[in-house]
């Protein structure tokens, strides 16, 4: 498997949100791809039964750590789709530079048909968004920064 062809498959392991994707190839290689949340998918080549061994992958140089996020982060409460407005073609609930008080609604995150608010806890202002509308999340997993 060529590096041209990890790389198309890491961008679809972001577009979707996944963090781990194996990759059978009709030539019997197979490919595992992991990523951390905030590290760069890095390929993990699993050897097959009977199967000729794939060459060797040249190891993945990882970034140097970033500096820490500030703000507080603003987490999934459950797993569901991300909307950042209360209907498609609305305006979002917040920007990054919102000024937002606590109880506030910054989101909805849908769940088996069922809209669930998320609201600010704090007072404070919108720093980032962390997803995109329309993005599977993760329990967990940060939506925006709120400092």
């Amino acid at each position: 498997m060529d590096s041209k062809r990890l790389a198309e498959i890491a961008d679809v392991m972001e577009d979707r949100g996944l963090t781990r994707v194996r990759v059978e190839e009709p030539d019997g290689t197979a490919v595992e791809l992991e990523r951390a949340s905030a590290a760069q998918p890095v390929a993990v080549p699993m050897p097959m039964p009977g199967a000729v061994t794939a060459p060797a992958v040249a190891p993945v140089a990882m970034p140097a750590a970033a500096p820490e996020p500030k703000g507080t982060e603003v987490t999934a409460p459950m797993v569901g789709v991300f909307y950042a407005a209360p209907a498609p073609g609305d305006e979002p609930f917040v920007h990054v530079g919102s000024k937002v008080k606590a109880g506030e609604t910054l989101c909805i995150i849908e769940a088996m048909k069922v809209l669930n608010e998320v609201t600010a806890e704090a007072d404070g202002e919108v720093l980032e968004i962390c997803v995109a509308d329309g993005d599977l999340v993760e329990f967990g997993s940060c939506l925006m920064r709120i400092g």
